[in-house]
Order: C-alpha cells, then structure tokens, then sequence
C-alpha cells in the first residue's frame, strides 16, 4: 500500500516507523528536515520536505496513487486540509488527527465523508475509552469488549495462588471450558500458546469469554481480593483526564489533581463537578497532598499527565501507599518496557491507540474492529466472514493456520460464542482474531 503521513510529531513518526518495517510504500511530508533526514536513515521510507497542506508536495509525494492519507500534524486545521486536498488529488482513503471532541460525533459522519475525510482521530478520546474500561475492573489489565459484550477479551497478570499456575493448557482449555487463552505476555515476548504450554506467575494472561464466567476467571486468576473501582485520583487535568471524566460510569467519583490554576477553573467550568468530579489545585506527585486527599482509601489512581517519567514514578508511589489499580500514560514507547517491568498496572500509549484505528483503515477484508495492544506485540482484529472466504471451508482445526494467529470467538445472530479446533465458522459470522505482529496476513483467509 502507498501511505502518505502530513507530519513527523510523535504520531507520525510512530505510524512511520511501524508501518515501514511490513513493508509498505510510505511517503512522511513535514517541514523539519532533520527529523525526516534522521527517519529515512533509519527506515525504508520516502520524505519531503515540504507543509503537508502543499499542494505541490503532495502531488510530488504520490497523492494521486495514495491508498491511504494520514493526517497527524499539531494542528487539526491543517490534517483537515491535508487530508481534502489529498482526497481530491485521489487517495483512496484520507484520516485526520483532531483536537476537537465534537468532530467525531456520528451525526458529523456524513458532512466529512463530503469533504473528503473518510475518519477522524481523536486519540484523547481514543485513550480515555481504554482507561475507562480499564478502571471500571480493578484486578483488569486489558479489556476489550465485542459487539456490546457478547464476547470479552481479558488481559490479567497472574500470580502465586492462582489456580491455573503449572498446568498444561489442553486440561485447562479443553473444548467445553468456559475460556479460550489466546495468547501469554511472559517478560519480554508474547506467545501463542498450545497444549503442553503451562502458565507461569507474572504471566499476563489474555482470556477470551463470555459475560457470564468473568467473575469464574476473576476467581481463578485469584483476584478475589481486588476491590471493584469507586473512587479514583487523576493526576493530570488535561484532555484525556476530561474525557476519562465524561466517559466514566455515574456511580465513581474522581479527583483531578492539576498544576495549571487556570486549567483547573476551565474543567471546573465544562465537567460536572457534583457530579463526578472534584478538581484540586496542586501536584499529582506530591506525596503529602496525594495522602491528604486519601490516596491509601481510593481504589484507582490515574497518572495522566504529559511527562512520562513522573506518571511512572508517580504510579509506584501510590502502589506503595496501598493502591491497587494503577494507570500510567507512558508516550515514550523506550519506557513502556520499563513500566510493565515495575508493575505499573494499565499502560496506555496513545500512539499505538492511533495505530489502531489506522490498521483498520487499512484492510481490505471487512473489519469493524482493530486494537494494538500496548505491551505486546500483538494485534486483535473483528472480522466479518464473507461468503466462500477461505475460513468457512474446513472446521478451524483444518485452515492450516499460521502458528502466530489464535480465532478467540465468533459472534453469530447475535450471540458470543468461543472457538475451538472442530468450529465451523460460516458467512455472517463475526471473527474475533489474535495475531502476532502485522494483521495483514491473516485478511486473506476472511476476503
């Protein structure tokens, strides 16, 4: 696929670097020449040093033959325009990275797709959807729901005591078990595991079910003791902190801790404060003002700000004053290791957030859903089975299916269900698909 990027900030040189090692003809279009220079040094990529809103660069850039035109500068006016004139020179499909919350409504779907935008990003938003899903569930490190939760993907690092420890997984996952494992984060490497694979303590455990035995994997996971989320800190006032508050259940109640006095009166001025929310002027880090306001009652604490060493450091610190659910914005991928090594709970990166909606942008296969997740190298995909694609021709046990790829479960008329090796999965069905690395090579089997 041609990709053109307008812009080589964190996003774009993220999906730059991400998307050039599967091979993929991309085009990066910014103004800062070192930068760029820096990236095509490194990476099977195509500069210009150009504004990705000239008109000029963007012919020389290949717009006309473009699959896919990404628009991720500072600035939503100009992704906006990136994108149009990248639409009426001929890409296929343009996105556009906006800071504006009311863009992505649906009821604005229509008006965009006019002007050229087939999507809108908002990774803010994007970010906020993954925390909250996250905090709702303390003992949760990953949650991912299918089709409003007919199917559920579960990420849960197990320790000493729980049930499953030691024990091969064909008398754990035998066809009628409640669960299916679709992949194991062990330190460093994600695995797709087999039969005689046993799970180990510290293993981050990625679980796909059904609604109605979350609490048994709650329970064998031995997280019993986890207590269910109704208050929360956030230490960080910023747009992510706001549209975390907005997103939240009504029953959990939050303070937002914020540095920036004037940030504090504009969300006490646009959330409901007696609602959910309590703003306090101060420092997210400070451990005397994290003690006064309770930090060792609260059940979640969120470290949302934009510096990615203090959310870490502050993320350890209230562990240490007894809090259970931790969840740190970490920006800088070269940290997001060293988090999960120190047992920060929820990591979230908004680049690899970005990435996911792009990913789905990308198939030609029928995708309603795409999720990178953050500390694997791994990608979950929602498939729609059309008629005669490869997988409806042989139970699952018989499509010969590369070793990196797990099929979780299916949705069919409407109803979750898990899959093992004699399924049959038919057209209309509703594929939720583990793969290691790019997703790409698994949409052959689905078109």
């Amino acid at each position: 696929m041609r990709i053109l990027i307008g812009g080589a900030g964190a996003v774009g040189v993220h999906l730059a670097k991400l998307l050039s090692r599967e091979n993929h003809d991309i085009v990066l279009i910014d103004t800062n020449e070192t930068r760029l220079s820096n990236l095509q040094n490194d990476f099977d990529l195509m500069t210009v040093n150009a504004s990705p809103t000239s008109i000029a660069a963007l012919e020389e850039a290949g717009a006309a033959d473009a699959d896919l035109a990404v628009g991720v500068t500072e600035h939503e006016s100009g992704n906006i325009a990136f994108c149009m004139f990248a639409h009426s020179l001929g890409a296929k499909k343009t996105v556009a990275r906006v800071d504006s919350y009311e863009y992505t409504a649906p009821r604005y779907s229509d008006f965009f797709k006019g002007i050229g935008i087939n999507s809108m990003i908002y990774p803010e938003a994007l970010a906020a959807q993954e925390i909250t899903d996250s905090m709702k569930r303390s003992w949760v490190r990953q949650w991912w729901e299918v089709k409003g939760g007919e199917l559920v993907l579960i990420g849960v690092k197990v320790r000493k005591g729980s049930k499953i420890l030691n024990i091969p997984l064909k008398k754990l996952c035998g066809p009628d078990a409640p669960y299916h494992i679709v992949a194991v984060k062990r330190k460093t490497d994600t695995i797709i595991p087999h039969g005689d694979d046993e799970l180990h303590s510290q293993d981050v455990v990625y679980f796909m079910t059904t609604q109605k035995y979350i609490p048994y994997i709650r329970e064998i996971s031995g997280k019993d003791d986890y207590p269910d989320v109704r208050n929360a800190i956030i230490s960080g006032g910023g747009n992510t902190a706001m549209c975390v508050v907005r997103q939240m259940p009504d029953y959990m109640r939050v303070k937002i801790i914020e540095q920036d006095e004037q940030r504090c009166r504009l969300l006490t001025e646009q959330l409901d404060i007696s609602k959910h929310a309590m703003v306090i002027h101060g420092d997210g880090s400070d451990i005397s003002l994290l003690q006064s306001e309770g930090v060792n009652t609260t059940e979640a604490f969120l470290a949302l700000t934009s510096d990615t060493e203090s959310n870490i450091l502050s993320c350890l610190a209230a562990k240490r004053m007894g809090v259970r659910k931790t969840i740190a914005i970490v920006e800088n991928t070269d940290y997001i290791p060293m988090a999960e090594s120190l047992d920060i709970g929820t990591i979230i990166n908004k680049q690899t957030v970005t990435a996911s909606h792009i990913y789905q942008m990308m198939l030609n296969a029928d995708v309603t859903n795409v999720k990178c997740l953050t500390v694997s190298n791994a990608d979950v995909a929602e498939f729609v089975v059309k008629k005669d694609s490869k997988v409806t021709r042989k139970p699952v046990k018989d499509l010969n299916l590369p070793a990196s790829i797990n099929l979780g479960g299916l949705v069919r008329n409407g109803k979750g269900m898990l899959i093992n090796g004699n399924t049959q999965i038919q057209e209309g069905d509703e594929v939720v698909v583990f793969c290691l690395g790019n997703i790409q090579k698994i949409e052959k089997y689905f078109i």
